[in-house]
Order: C-alpha cells, then sequence, then structure tokens
C-alpha cells in the first residue's frame, strides 16, 4: 500500500486516541439528609395531599424532579438513594428529559433510564444504586450554550407504599407529584398527572455526565448559608450557583460546581445519626463525608463553609471540638482524593439574629475563634473570606443590604444572607486556587 494511503489510514485512529478521555464527572448533587418530613425546607407547599402519611411515604405515584446539571453531557446516570428507608423501595418508569415548563417535558426528550437493562429496580434500606448510562439525543457535543441554566427533568413511580422516604429538604427549586395511586407517569411528556408542587428533592441525589479528562469538578460542602435559605426560589442564586457563573465564564466547560449543602448542618454533631432517629440538620459533615462528598465521581476541590451551628444554642460545642473535626475530616479527604484543594470559609456574622437559636455574643465569640483558625492554621490550601465580604464592621453583624429575605420577602433573620449576600460571597473568592 502507498505510504499516503497508509498515513491517511491510520489518522482517524490517532485523532480518536488524541481526544480527551471521557470520564464520569458528577454535574448535580444533592445532599441526602434523613427521612421526610425532618429537614428544614423553604417555601413548601402543603404536602399532606400527596402524602397524607410520612410513615407510609409515596404509594403508587410518580415525581418529577427538576434539577439543574452544572455541565451538560449526552451521556448521563443517576444514583437514586434509599439512605435513610426502613424497607426496599422499587423504582420503575424511570425517565430523563428536558424541562419545558413547569412539569411538562419538551417533546422528543424524555428518554427510559435502564438499571443493569432492566426498566424496574429495588434499592434496598440504607442503600444508594446508579442507573445505566442515558443517551440525551438533545444534547451535542460540545453542549450547547443555550442548555446553561436549563433544567433536566428526571422522573420515577414508586411501585407499591415506600415507607419512610429519603429527601433533601431544601431544594428551592420546584418540582412535581402525581397523586397517590395514579400508577406510572414518568414518560408522559404533559404535566396533567402532576397536580401537586414541593420545593425539596426525594430519593434522587446524584448526576453524572460524560465529560473529559481534567474536568474540574468542586463541591461546596456547608449548612443552610450553602443550601441557599433566603435565596430566590427558583432563582439559582445561592452562592455556589454564582461562583459557578464566574468559573464557567472564565474557564468554560472545564470546571463544575454542585452543592452538598444541608440547612442545618453541624460538622461535629450530632453524635448519634440515623433513620430512627433523625436530626433536621442531617447527619454531621464528618458522618456524611464518604455518601456527600467522597462518593461523587471526578472531585478535585472542596470549598468548605460551616461551623455556625455548632455553636448555637441547640448545639454549644467548644471551638476546639470543632476545629479537631475539621482537621479530621480534612485529612480523610486528603487520604482519599490525592492532590484535592481544600478551601476553607469563614463564617459569616450571625449576631443579632432572630433565630432563636442563634444571635448571642457567645456564639459570635466561638465563631470569630473558628475564623482565625480557618484563616491562619494552615489547615486549607486557600480561604474564602466570607465574613470579611459580609458583615457590617460598625455593628458585628451581617451589612443591612444583605439581611432581607429573598424567597419569600420579609424583614429576613440576620443569620442567612440574602441573595445579594450569596453575591458578594461568591464574588470574594478567588478563582486562582480553583484554576482548571
Amino acid at each position: 500500500m502507498d505510504r499516503r494511503l497508509c498515513l491517511l489510514a491510520l489518522l482517524p485512529a490517532a485523532i480518536a486516541a488524541a481526544q480527551p478521555k471521557a470520564n464520569w464527572v458528577t454535574t448535580w448533587t444533592a445532599s441526602v439528609q434523613g427521612p421526610y418530613p425532618s429537614g428544614n425546607a423553604s417555601a413548601q407547599p402543603d404536602l399532606r395531599f400527596a402524602f397524607p402519611s410520612p410513615a407510609t411515604g409515596a404509594r403508587d405515584q410518580t415525581f418529577r424532579l427538576m434539577v439543574q446539571p452544572d455541565l451538560w453531557g449526552s451521556r448521563i446516570r443517576i444514583r437514586l438513594s434509599n439512605a435513610f428507608g426502613t424497607r426496599p423501595v422499587t423504582f420503575d418508569g424511570v425517565f430523563a428529559g428536558l424541562q419545558w415548563s413547569a412539569a411538562a417535558v419538551t417533546p422528543g426528550t424524555n428518554q427510559p433510564v435502564r438499571f443493569g437493562g432492566k426498566p424496574a429496580v429495588t434499592v434496598a434500606a440504607g442503600d444508594s444504586l446508579w442507573s445505566d448510562p442515558v443517551t440525551l439525543p438533545f444534547v451535542h457535543s460540545p453542549p450547547q450554550p443555550e442548555l446553561a441554566g436549563r433544567r433536566l427533568a428526571i422522573s420515577f413511580h414508586i411501585a407499591g407504599e415506600s415507607g419512610p422516604m429519603t429527601w433533601h429538604a431544601k431544594a428551592l427549586t420546584t418540582s412535581y407529584l402525581s397523586a397517590p395511586e395514579a400508577a406510572s407517569r414518568g414518560g408522559a411528556e404533559d404535566e396533567s398527572a402532576f397536580p401537586f408542587s414541593t420545593t425539596s428533592w426525594f430519593f434522587l441525589d446524584a448526576v453524572d455526565t460524560g465529560a473529559p479528562a481534567g474536568t474540574r469538578v468542586i463541591v461546596a460542602l456547608g449548612d443552610s448559608i450553602t443550601d441557599g435559605t433566603a435565596s430566590t426560589l427558583n432563582g439559582d442564586d445561592r452562592w455556589p450557583n454564582a461562583l459557578s457563573r464566574r468559573l464557567h465564564a472564565a474557564y468554560g466547560n472545564r470546571v463544575v460546581v454542585v452543592n452538598a449543602g444541608i440547612g442545618g448542618n453541624q460538622i461535629a454533631g450530632p453524635t448519634e445519626y440515623s433513620a430512627q432517629k433523625p436530626f433536621a440538620g442531617g447527619p454531621s459533615a464528618q458522618q456524611r463525608l464518604d455518601r456527600d462528598v467522597l462518593s461523587l465521581s471526578g472531585i478535585s476541590a472542596v470549598i468548605w463553609l460551616e461551623g455556625i451551628n455548632d455553636f448555637s444554642r441547640n448545639a454549644d460545642a467548644a471551638v476546639e471540638t470543632v476545629e479537631a473535626a475539621m482537621k479530621e475530616v480534612a485529612g480523610r479527604l486528603r487520604a482519599r482524593i490525592p492532590h484535592v484543594t481544600i478551601i476553607g470559609a469563614t463564617v459569616v456574622s450571625a449576631l443579632g439574629s432572630s433565630n432563636r437559636a442563634h444571635g448571642s455574643a457567645a456564639e459570635d465569640q466561638k465563631r470569630q475563634q473558628l475564623n482565625r483558625f480557618i484563616r491562619t492554621s494552615g489547615l486549607f490550601d486557600g480561604v474564602a473570606d466570607f465574613d470579611r465580604a459580609t458583615i457590617d464592621p460598625a455593628t458585628g453583624g451581617l451589612r443591612s443590604e444583605f439581611v432581607p429575605e429573598s424567597t419569600t420577602g420579609g424583614a429576613g433573620d440576620r443569620l442567612h444572607p440574602n441573595r445579594a449576600g450569596y453575591l458578594a460571597m461568591a464574588m470574594a473568592i478567588d478563582l486562582n486556587l480553583l484554576r482548571p
């Protein structure tokens, strides 16, 4: 064969070999925190018509959950969790499509999801399970810019009764529910089968997508201030969202930001947590690290903002206890993820809060002591100084423009920043710490 023809024959294989290898990376997550209704939901509709009994849970009904991938890809997989259930849960009629509006799916986008090649799967109590890969034909490579900010509709049917439902309370995103005993309706593109809405996510706790090797996945680990309390319902203006937009503007699709915040979460407490003995803030950061961070795909950096709940009147932990727990968590992260970047975020002020558990001078003294540790201990690879970005030096509390609540309106609680405060926090992060 002519030498030139040989080279031409080899060219496609050479081009393919030169392309970045695609790996799974987590593009959305929501840390499950307990059995419904244990938790701190925001702007939650009355769910007694959808779920008459928390002990019974879902009963022959379909969920259509709306999630926003931080990076779109043509192949995805989803993870269903029964972490805080007390009995096996059978899922069938599982679909993934592009949200059109409300509970409607854009026609032609709804794709069936399989598990080991089968349309149904049973997840044991305490377990979670990844689906098979699913091709989304409406996503091209590279993904279309107009998909940024759009939502993926994940639908699934609960066969029989679920029992206690594993959930993430504070989604601040509207999802949709069928009535009990409405059968499997996940394949329907229209919204007629989904009369009820919720601002929480149930059973679903992660979505992965295929992305080039080297894609940098950043986890925001935290409490309600990371979860987004007081941000705008369906506005996607928590500080991790605003940080994501900054990073994508700077580095394109080489970065992903996912949110592992839980309202009310603590670093060191509670010492005991189970489905039978839940706590509204979920298991501690120490207890949930494996599931909510280390089990995710492609993690390369963690931004960690927690501590105020450890010092609340509900917990009142010693600063030394929290510092020791921080060291333990950071050590486990570094042991499991080589070259991980860990950024410590300083804790914002709650001084003068109207929240009954917060606002005392004693709590603020502990907060300031922990912030000194975060800034100076050398435990972290960098610091996000959220305290400096949000504090009013004259009062020691949040700056006044960061206080009025953005979710439902009102005066705010001087504990949770509003969307203006979250934007200021995101702008305070040095993007060079997260450069791909």
